[in-house]
């Protein structure tokens, strides 16, 4: 990559673990949260829930909002807007004041993706466009890892609220930085709204949208209940868990980065060679969720989670790749709006799901509803591969003009 393409990715990535670190710290807090609160786990997942539904509600409109504004405006708000959330989080006193609080969080983690794909597909050279999305991927985990350290660490050193103090501190840093360092977006471009009719027209789009249901699903799941059952099935502390939980993110850093670059390597046409992947991890992904439901050691627990984080965490730039071999690049924004609201969407249920299953049957039972959730998406990315799309976009795939 040229040197400006490598700023570019460094400025989104670094907005991105900034955000990432505000979003992910209910995912770390969770055995904090209920023990403030006297939570039951059932409760725990409707927090995680009320997170994913303030994303859900505004991903569409903020992903419509990025099309016609661009990404530096958008980007710029929501980070703030995330620091913001962060602090409401630390200061809620009662449990219906932290849910207000944590869809407030949510909601403004809509601008995340939308923005910062379109960032990469805007600026960055169409052969090296899947490791680009690699590496921004990279901020997710990266973000996640890091919370999970600085929410479990802060809180056995001072207080609980003390790690989503500093990750409010760190966003509006970074979202100042961003505002003054990030070139004007899309210059003489025409700016304009998607049209998700005929987003939703594209047979293989929908396919992939419904996979990612389930794929989202999956991974929401994953987070929010990494360090609840380690500290309550596998006996070990909840600092322990957060490394765990960062292992988890690490090891996603690592496939997201892996797959992106396989994605600009591998040969064949970019819909089947890309699509192969995401259908590969999925079904990696069901085959660690029968481990971890056997792990009963801390060290089992540390490699097995490792390994599921590769899988099931390493997907989602992948995920974005394919989609670029559907639509338009000038569909983007829009388009990863619609991509990400169906993985969010997979995600209001499946946490709360998740518990009561671990609250009346085991946490085991639990974790083989998720393989068999991941069972499906692979189905589903089957029929992406095999269908033909109404648009392709090979360029935005990452062949060359």
């Amino acid at each position: 990559m040229e040197r400006s393409d490598w700023r570019t990715v460094l400025l989104v990535t670094t907005w991105q673990i900034s955000a990432s670190i505000c979003y992910y710290t209910i995912f770390a807090a969770t055995p904090f949260f209920r023990t403030a609160f006297g939570l039951s786990r059932f409760s725990v997942g409707v927090v995680v829930t009320a997170l994913t539904l303030g994303y859900a509600v505004f991903l569409l409109p903020l992903g419509a909002l990025t099309d016609r504004f661009g990404e530096r405006t958008t980007l710029t708000l929501g980070l703030l807007g995330l620091a913001t959330g962060a602090l409401l989080v630390a200061g809620a006193p009662s449990y219906a004041l932290l849910l207000a609080a944590v869809f407030v969080l949510g909601s403004l983690y809509g601008t995340a993706i939308p923005g910062t794909n379109k960032a990469v597909f805007d600026n960055i050279d169409p052969g090296r466009r899947n490791l680009a999305m690699g590496i921004k991927q990279v901020g997710v985990t990266g973000g996640s890892g890091i919370s999970a350290l600085l929410v479990t660490g802060l809180a056995g050193a001072l207080f609980w609220q003390a790690g989503f103090l500093v990750a409010a501190a760190v966003g509006l840093l970074v979202a100042v930085a961003f505002y003054r360092l990030y070139a004007s977006d899309g210059e003489g471009d025409e700016p304009g709204y998607p049209d998700f009719r005929k987003l939703l027209s594209n047979r293989a789009y929908r396919s992939l949208i419904v996979a990612g249901l389930f794929l989202g699903a999956a991974l929401f799941t994953t987070t929010g209940y990494t360090v609840l059952y380690v500290e309550e099935s596998v006996g070990a502390s909840v600092a322990f868990g957060g490394v765990v939980l960062a292992l988890v993110q690490l090891f996603g850093s690592v496939g997201r980065v892996l797959t992106g670059w396989l994605s600009d390597t591998l040969p064949g046409e970019p819909r089947v060679r890309i699509g192969s992947l995401l259908i590969a991890q999925s079904i990696g992904s069901a085959v660690m969720f029968v481990v971890v439901a056997s792990t009963t050691s801390e060290r089992g627990a540390a490699v097995a989670f490792s390994v599921l984080g590769f899988f099931v965490l390493g997907y989602t730039g992948v995920y974005y790749s394919v989609m670029a071999t559907l639509v338009r690049a000038d569909e983007m924004g829009g388009a990863t709006a619609g991509g990400q609201l169906a993985l969010t969407s997979g995600a209001l249920v499946a946490p709360p799901a998740f518990g009561y299953l671990a609250d009346t049957v085991g946490y085991r039972t639990s974790w083989l509803f998720l393989a068999a959730v991941v069972t499906i998406a692979a189905g589903f990315l089957v029929q992406v591969v095999r269908t033909e799309p109404t648009v392709t976009n090979p360029a935005a795939a990452g062949e060359s003009d």
